[in-house]
């Protein structure tokens, strides 16, 4: 059993069928609410880290002061050598901590869209080429030192890296279905105005069939990250 903490930054934005794998393969979960006051517990609290997505920037730290504390712990915890899965806000916090910078992407993507792999190591052995994936964001990240290039789609360069063997982000939305992304519209119906890369509700609530993929892919990717911890714990018993 792996004890797995997610922190999040807004209600509608969480873990989605992430909650599936957990639940299936009998870990555990704690939820921290960052930006409702909540604070992240000791590193030995935990073994997988998982940073969710958000509507804020990674860089508005006058509106939203808990973001340089959030930064300090993730650097914290991949220091300790925890396995990391970052998504969407995620992908652009770690990407930042590690020497990766954030700005404004060429444009807004929200909805469903294709996202192609040019390579597929380790953790993103089960994924297809392509993958019909969910988007909702308006920023992107340079590659930080040190990670791999992995995807991108027609409207964002940086979609998936890898850096070393446990530190993943995802700029796309692989834990999100039709009931996450209704959380979202609800949520941001700002978000939905018009723009080259920004889907119609109808279109939202109706994905593409190559969504199949999404499942078997994360599951996939959750248990290479879940293996290093057991692995990690069969040689501390063993000695090694």
């Amino acid at each position: 059993m792996l004890r797995i903490l997610s922190l999040e930054h807004f209600r509608a934005d969480g873990p989605g069928k992430i909650l599936g794998w957990i639940e299936q393969r009998g870990h555990t979960l704690q939820r921290i609410f960052l930006d409702e006051g909540q604070l992240p517990p000791a590193l030995e609290a935990f073994d997988l880290l998982i940073v969710m997505g958000g509507p804020m920037n990674i860089y508005e730290h006058e509106q939203h002061p808990w973001l340089v504390l959030e930064k300090q712990f993730i650097r914290d915890a991949l220091d300790a050598g925890k396995p990391f899965l970052g998504v969407c806000l995620g992908a652009q916090l770690v990407a930042d901590v590690l020497g990766g910078k954030v700005t404004r992407n060429r444009e807004r993507e929200i909805g469903w869209w294709p996202v192609h792999f040019v390579k597929r190591p380790g953790p993103f052995a089960a994924f297809p080429e392509t993958l019909e994936a969910f988007h909702w964001h308006g920023d992107t990240f340079s590659l930080p030192p040190g990670a791999e290039h992995l995807a991108s789609s027609e409207a964002c360069d940086e979609q998936a890296i890898l850096v070393g063997d446990r530190i993943v982000g995802l700029q796309f939305h692989i834990e999100v279905w039709n009931v996450e992304s209704q959380d979202l519209m609800n949520a941001c119906p700002d978000d939905l105005r018009p723009a080259r890369y920004v889907q119609r509700p109808a279109q939202i609530l109706a994905p593409p069939l190559g969504t199949a993929a999404l499942e078997p892919a994360l599951f996939s990717l959750l248990d290479y990250l879940a293996e290093i911890v057991v692995r990690e714990r069969r040689e501390v018993g063993a000695g090694v």
